[in-house]
């Protein structure tokens, strides 16, 4: 089967060709090819994420990025199907995506299916191929961990259809959190990456709180730890480059001791064969080598997506489109801003 996917639900504009086979039992997808146009320089000045210069940005680049895909050969009239994200997301962001696929649908006469951006991500590592492609047989049951900057939630997953809540975030995302916390060390937007790089050049000299990591759920809450660097920064003004990457490795390591020992604890109790790490924030380098360190240790096996696949993109829409399609799921072809998993 040949999809092809549209992804806008924030500031990446992203189309996909992704070709899948296998059924539920083998699934195997080739990703023919993968766009991405990035909106950081656009959004930077305002620190984060402005829905309508989002809006305005896909509106520009979706046709750019179609015509790249026939540019490299591939011919949407060879499409079995479309596949778009309606939700969650930013709903101008959506809205663009959803009537762009609609009216490919309708030039080219394709049937249309709407994807949980969620799926998407959860889905992602499933993009890995050769020796590495996972095989549901050796990953499931599973304890999969969603981390974004909208999203920090824990999925017990009996197979690629089956699934339930453990735990999520009661306040910020942990990405959320990355991004508050760099504008509180005035790093550029996005937050994440420079968290990270500063990071890893500086020490974890100051304790910050491990919010809920003793409470007997998997539940998550990170603006309490926002709020104690923020209370940390005022009486200890970071002015240098080094205290703004201890502060940065603090944190760090704060968050992600969090995220790792939760996942772990609700893998033990959902007798997970797995652990799968998703999210934009699984591009995290510190959090993938201490999570597949923890699994390891725990003598069960890690998948994380390849970083490209980490952030948002189309390739890993195609992929839950593929597994929807097999599940009849069908959603309606409309923004969705709040649809959950």
């Amino acid at each position: 089967m040949i999809i092809w996917s549209v992804e806008t639900s924030c500031d990446e504009t992203a189309l996909a060709v992704v070709e899948a086979s296998g059924g539920l039992k083998n699934p195997k997808f080739a990703v023919l090819e993968s766009v991405v146009s990035s909106q950081i320089a656009v959004h930077r000045p305002f620190g984060g994420v402005v829905p309508n210069l989002a809006k305005r940005e896909h509106l520009k680049n979706l046709p750019l990025l179609l015509e790249k895909l026939s540019a490299k050969g591939l011919d949407i009239r060879k499409a079995d199907l479309l596949a778009v994200t309606i939700g969650p997301g930013l709903e101008p962001a959506l809205w663009t995506g959803v009537n762009f696929a609609k009216e490919l649908a309708k030039k080219y006469k394709k049937p249309l299916l709407g994807v949980n951006h969620l799926e998407g991500h959860i889905f992602s590592f499933l993009l890995s191929s050769g020796a590495r492609r996972a095989k549901p047989s050796e990953v499931f049951p599973a304890a999969a961990l969603l981390v974004s900057g909208g999203h920090t939630l824990i999925l017990k997953m009996k197979s690629l259809t089956e699934w339930k809540r453990m735990g999520e975030t009661r306040d910020d995302a942990v990405g959320e959190a990355y991004d508050k916390v760099a504008r509180l060390l005035d790093f550029p937007y996005p937050g994440g990456p420079e968290i990270e790089k500063a990071a890893g050049a500086g020490s974890a000299s100051v304790f910050f709180p491990r919010p809920m990591l003793d409470q007997k759920n998997y539940d998550f809450s990170f603006s309490g730890l926002k709020t104690a660097v923020l209370y940390y920064l005022r009486d200890h003004p970071a002015k240098t480059e080094k205290e703004r990457n201890d502060v940065a490795a603090s944190f760090q390591e704060a968050a992600v001791e969090v995220l790792v020992k939760k996942t772990v604890r609700a893998a033990a109790d959902a007798e997970a064969k797995s652990i799968i790490l998703s999210g934009g924030v699984a591009a995290n380098k510190r959090l993938r080598a201490e999570l597949k360190k923890a699994a390891r240790k725990e003598k069960i096996k890690f998948f994380a997506p390849e970083m490209r696949f980490n952030t948002d993109n189309a390739a890993m829409i195609g992929v839950a489109a593929y597994i929807a399609k097999l599940r009849g799921k069908k959603r309606r072809i409309s923004a969705q801003a709040n649809l959950i998993i």
